[in-house]
């Protein structure tokens, strides 16, 4: 894949049909025990609102860079709903079908270093004849639009019979995809979907069969298959993924997760992937395989989250070997450009720089506070010549590559480059840090490229200093001579 895919992803327009939810999460820190009750107080500190269900599915694709139209019903409370959308880049097509009965679904999550309750607002009665007309109305009218059809059902009454059968078989008369993501235990409403996405739990509660081994699988699909007449796209957890289709070999594609931080939401992201790459006329193969690498990284991810396709270009690479930045020396270009791909990943850039000639405790104290205050951390060396301007010609002790492969293997330490000039002010100009970090001798109108980075809405740190350790101190004490002579 290359650059050509984003710019067919920019074409690509999905229509996302389902369960509309918002997802709250409040974060906050236990300190102490209630008196009124043996539970935890819980003070809060932030509050954040992302796209749930169906509406995640949504945001994903736009994170892919695709277009998006979304029908489902909101509450008349649905505003926080509509914002958090808006802020992704979607613009409300008339799909949204605001009940005035029922509660916009939310799922509040109390967080403290990890899940402490969750509460759910929803609403579950049947959906009235004139709502669930005017959402067939809608549903047809953005499929009309669209390149493939994703229904989302979450089990909260939005996907009916009645509207299932109208999406479905509008989009085949159009030959229209249908990917189904399913929570009903009777998969017979599916019917007529080109593929099906249910994870291992799903298939067990439809069929009532085991799948932990591939043959358990393939029966379990098979009796899927005899009701639907769809492909199934199996997602088996450690397992990976295995497409079943309705006729020919079966694809198995493993686990591509570096690391498992949270399952919320990551089958949303998978059929948004495959919607997007189906959109763009992809290989089901290669469909897939996206999809996967998509999933691998928002499990890594804390919360329903999106990912975007530098994301997944980026893991895929490294899973492969063929990204290994993690405290390498790079170029200030390759230095600029991971900048910039950890920028639109939301992520929070750290920055610091010296000589860092002889590395002590200091240093070392320096860099964990730094990392700990940011994503990612980039730390700046000055060249050789650079050294030798500024502490004279018997500086550095060592030569740059030797200092950056120390400072670049202290854990926390996510990239390291250079910088000839006597300041990193052009460095920090380029690079766009979120945070800079010196140490506390310093103070913040002293701190070269401050004004910058907070007039970005960044922020200074002064990093707690270690008594008595400074590379000046130790090199002197190391040239002086001896009491013999």
């Amino acid at each position: 894949m290359s650059d050509a895919i984003t710019d067919r992803f920019a074409k690509a327009r999905v229509a996302v049909i389902g369960d509309l939810m918002l997802d709250v999460y409040l974060d906050g820190v236990i300190e102490r025990i209630s008196p009124e009750a043996p539970v935890p107080v819980v003070r809060a500190r932030d509050q954040r609102h992302v796209p749930g269900g169906a509406a995640n599915v949504a945001a994903n694709v736009l994170a892919f860079g695709a277009q998006v139209d979304i029908v489902g019903v909101i509450g008349s409370d649905g505003r926080d709903l509509i914002d958090v959308l808006a802020a992704r880049g979607y613009d409300d097509q008339g799909g949204l079908v605001v009940d005035s009965s029922r509660r916009t679904i939310r799922k509040q999550r109390i967080m403290a270093g990890q899940q402490v309750v969750r509460i759910d607002f929803e609403d579950l009665h049947p959906l009235s004849a004139v709502i669930e007309q005017d959402l067939v109305t809608r549903a047809t009218a953005a499929i009309a639009k669209a390149d493939v059809v994703v229904l989302s059902d979450y089990g909260k009454g939005v996907l009916t019979d009645t509207l299932l059968a109208a999406v479905i078989a509008h989009a085949k008369a159009l030959d229209k995809p249908v990917i189904v993501d399913p929570k009903r235990r009777n998969l017979a409403g599916y019917c007529g979907a080109t593929i099906i996405t249910p994870n291992r739990g799903e298939l067990v509660a439809a069929t009532g069969l085991s799948c932990e081994t591939d043959h358990e699988a393939q029966a379990a699909i098979s009796s899927v298959q005899a009701v639907c007449g769809s492909a199934v796209l199996l997602t088996r957890s450690e397992k990976g993924m295995s497409y079943y289709p309705m006729s020919g070999e079966v694809l198995h594609f493993p686990a591509r997760a570096l690391e498992v931080f949270d399952v919320s939401g990551a089958g949303d992201t998978v059929v948004a992937a495959l919607a997007v790459m189906l959109a763009c006329d992809e290989p089901i193969e290669t469909a897939i395989r996206f999809a996967n690498d998509a999933a691998g990284v928002v499990v890594g991810k804390a919360g329903t989250a999106t990912v975007t396709f530098d994301e997944v270009i980026e893991a895929k690479a490294k899973a492969e070997g063929h990204l290994s930045i993690d405290g390498a020396l790079v170029s200030r270009a390759e230095a600029i450009e991971t900048c910039r791909r950890w920028t639109a990943q939301g992520l929070t850039i750290g920055f610091a720089n010296g000589c860092f000639d002889l590395i002590h405790p200091g240093h070392i104290s320096l860099i964990h506070q730094a990392s700990g205050a940011c994503d990612r951390l980039v730390v700046a060396l000055n060249t050789d010549a650079s050294v030798q301007r500024l502490k004279g010609s018997n500086r550095p002790v060592q030569n740059e590559v030797a200092r950056a492969q120390v400072i670049g293997s202290i854990k926390g330490v996510d990239l390291v480059t250079l910088f000839d000039e006597d300041t990193p002010l052009e460095l920090i100009t380029a690079l766009q840090p979120d945070l800079l970090v010196k140490g506390a001798d310093y103070t913040v109108d002293t701190v070269v490229g401050a004004d910058q980075v907070l007039a970005r809405d960044g922020r200074v740190l002064l990093a707690d200093l270690t008594p008595g350790q400074s590379s000046s101190r130790l090199i002197s004490r190391m040239t002086a001579p001896t009491a013999d002579g």
